[in-house]
């Protein structure tokens, strides 16, 4: 792993991912926690623990006093087979909550939508970046969103309703130059954009996500920043035979591996086990790195 943390050097150096609202943050150097926080009846682990704008500030400050740097608010389930829900529903679901923690709090916003409308409304109330599971291209109109607000951008790869090669690193190519033609299209800047592999999105077996992981330095070819959304998802809970709520220790292994790997932001329910697992991970890269810089 050594080996993984030397040969990645460039991941761990300070770069500022861009923002909506004249925000930033620094990316590289520490592991950056964004917070899961589900507006939904339906989501596969945790659906229906925010119900209220009230619940949500409670959960909003436990996350913060935990470590998150970000909050991702989410007014759709992505599972698979999940109740679709229309445009309206999903505004009414997260605009209050978006509005009432850019009012209480100071943090950076995430909404995770895929809907150019929704993205429009989120940022506008306060949120500064959009999380698109699809990756840009599902809804034409949100990459110019996106740069309309100057927000930041994390593009997910995605396998679900299409073909996908039987490579999993060269599907990731695929997928991620198409998105990142349309970002470009649209005029959104390099330094807004962070990429997700998308870990359990269409990757249907266990072996497939491991693959993933395995490989994933090979992605750092496309020089972006990299966030992590593996938290709970069913590949762990194959390999530790938990349930969803059970996964994040499991979780937490996937997050240091991938951390070593260079991944940059980590997506997770549970912060505090997350934290200090990455607080270890990170630890030993600025070790490794300094006794490099010392021989």
């Amino acid at each position: 792993m050594l080996t993984s943390i030397h040969s990645n050097i460039q991941c761990f150096e300070p770069k500022t991912w861009q923002l909506a609202h004249d925000k930033s943050i620094v990316l590289g150097p520490k592991a950056v926690i964004m917070a899961i926080m589900n507006i939904t009846p339906d989501s596969f682990s945790d659906g229906a623990m925010i119900n209220s704008v009230d619940a949500a500030l409670k959960s909003a400050e436990v996350h913060i006093a935990d470590g998150a740097q970000i909050l991702d608010i989410g007014g759709e389930s992505t599972r698979p087979g999940a109740d679709p829900v229309t445009a309206q529903m999903e505004q009414d679901r997260v605009l209050p909550i978006i509005e009432a923690i850019a009012a209480n709090f100071d943090i950076i916003i995430s909404i995770d939508t895929y809907r150019a409308s929704t993205a429009d409304l989120a940022i506008s109330t306060g949120a500064h970046v959009i999380n698109d599971v699809w990756g840009l291209q599902r809804d034409p109109k949100i990459a110019s969103i996106a740069a309309k607000h100057s927000a930041g951008v994390c593009i997910m790869h995605t396998g679900r309703n299409r073909k996908i090669d039987k490579d999993v690193i060269k599907d990731q190519f695929n997928w991620f130059e198409q998105s990142l033609k349309l970002a470009k299209d649209a005029a959104i800047k390099d330094d807004a954009i962070v990429l997700d592999p998308g870990f359990g999105f269409a990757k249907e077996t266990t072996e497939e996500n491991l693959s993933l992981m395995l490989r994933f330095e090979e992605l750092h070819a496309l020089n972006y920043p990299f966030l992590i959304g593996s938290s709970r998802k069913r590949f762990i809970g194959a390999l530790t035979g938990q349930d969803a709520q059970d996964r994040d220790v499991g979780t937490s292994a996937t997050s240091v591996v991938l951390r070593q790997m260079g991944g940059a932001i980590f997506r997770v329910h549970n912060v505090q086990t997350n934290r200090d697992a990455l607080s270890v991970a990170d630890g030993l890269i600025a070790h490794a790195l300094n006794e490099g810089i010392s021989s």
